[in-house]
């Protein structure tokens, strides 16, 4: 019976070697940026207990309700891939007993995550995230730190028509008061919400400031706004993360409305966007989550972080792989015993030379061809009936005899060193 033409699950896509070289490199300025700052690299399980994001994340967001990949393993355990890597951070960091560490402890990870949304561009149910944690420290040099370090990232791949909104939402205390503040104030004007703004008054009125609906934008324009209330020592923090921005000389623009989807955050939240990538403009964002870790069962530790789209950077910036080894290709004449260009070709890479040997039975005129749509610097020549070696310069088109296999080595690597 026939059988449909198999593709790639809806909301995944295949990394072809072009975009994989781009990913590349933007995950080797990921290891160098923040290597130097300290941060060391950090991998979480791809699964984690379905119960680490219902605490962590918070049970009223999107991603809990809407948005996890959860199944039940052979055992009945309720297990879920990963949607964000700040919670299961978090978990390592009580896990392992990091708190015993000179503190703050930096990590950063690069890897896929999970959700279950609707795909658009630059928006998959598999996709790459890089992040970066700093935790157990409260210091507003931190949250400057991180901002920064984002910054510079995005800046260094290439990234057009960016912008950064910065907000504070306060201490846990701060914001409970608000938010009684902001449901009244919504209940007095319920009949001009969305339904799906309604249906979270109790749960997470701040969602509101996110909606897209007509009527909830008009209500959210003149709604309260919590950077108004902060407490003075939250006033006083963020005031020091935006001096130390401004000294930096990183532009921002202060956003009220500005909400992080997660449940964890307090005081500085950010977020940096291109107009690049239309309405879903965000490129990645984070902010403080001081109580986190406490909700994980560790012990009361501030920290701060972000996370950053890999697709939605690569779709809005220039990003090109450094140049990488142009190769070796090892050609043969007619009657050429191709034993000996793949003797060769293992020589080549065992000397530190990317080398590869023709395998696709074409003629030396089409091999010539295809050596130089490939981009090699040199082809290597194997003549038959032992009419020995020549190595052609891709370049020049200058065309050297050799003796044999060694002095083709030594040649190209004398070459390589040029």
């Amino acid at each position: 019976m026939p059988q449909g033409k198999l593709q790639a699950p809806r909301g995944t896509a295949d990394v072809l070697p072009e975009e994989a070289a781009r990913r590349r490199e933007l995950g080797r300025i990921c290891e160098e940026l923040l290597g130097r700052a300290g941060y060391g690299q950090f991998e979480s399980p791809v699964f984690e207990d379905t119960d680490l994001f219902a605490r962590g994340v918070g049970e009223s967001t999107d991603i809990v309700q809407k948005e996890m990949f959860t199944f039940e393993d052979k055992g009945g355990r309720s297990l879920t891939l990963r949607p964000e890597g700040t919670a299961g951070a978090c978990r390592a960091y009580v896990q392992h007993g990091m708190h015993k560490l000179p503190q703050p402890v930096r990590l950063w990870y690069l890897g896929p995550f999970f959700r279950h949304e609707a795909p658009q561009a630059g928006r998959f149910r598999q996709f790459a995230q890089a992040g970066a944690e700093a935790i157990g420290s409260d210091d507003p040099s931190l949250d400057a730190e991180l901002i920064l370090l984002l910054g510079q990232l995005l800046e260094q791949a290439g990234t057009r028509k960016m912008r950064l909104r910065l907000s504070s939402l306060g201490s846990a205390d701060t914001r409970a008061a608000y938010l009684d503040e902001l449901r009244a104030y919504l209940r007095a004007r319920e009949g001009e919400l969305s339904d799906e703004v309604r249906a979270r008054l109790d749960s997470n009125p701040l969602r509101a400031f996110d909606a897209d609906h007509h009527g909830t934008r008009a209500v959210m324009a003149e709604a309260p706004t919590l950077l108004d209330r902060l407490e003075p020592e939250d006033a006083d923090h963020f005031a020091e993360v935006r001096a130390l921005l401004d000294e930096a000389g990183l532009a921002y623009e202060l956003d009220p409305s500005l909400v992080r989807g997660l449940d964890y955050y307090t005081r500085t939240v950010f977020e940096f966007e291109s107009d690049e990538l239309g309405a879903q403009s965000g490129l990645g964002g984070g902010g403080r989550y001081d109580g986190l870790v406490e909700r994980l069962g560790g012990p009361p530790t501030p920290a701060v972080g972000w996370a950053a789209g890999i697709e939605r950077i690569l779709l809005a910036s220039d990003v090109r792989p450094r140049d990488e080894q142009r190769p070796v290709f090892i050609a043969f004449a007619d009657g050429a015993d191709a034993r000996d260009g793949f003797r060769l070709v293992r020589s080549l890479r065992a000397a530190g030379l990317a080398a590869e040997m023709e395998q696709a039975g074409r003629s030396l005129k089409g091999q010539l061809k295809h050596g130089d749509r490939m981009g090699a610097r040199s082809v290597v020549i194997i003549g038959g009936g032992g009419e020995g070696i020549e190595v052609k310069d891709m370049e020049t088109g200058d065309q050297v005899r050799v003796g044999g296999a060694a002095q083709a080595v030594e040649l190209l690597l004398a070459e390589a060193s040029e």
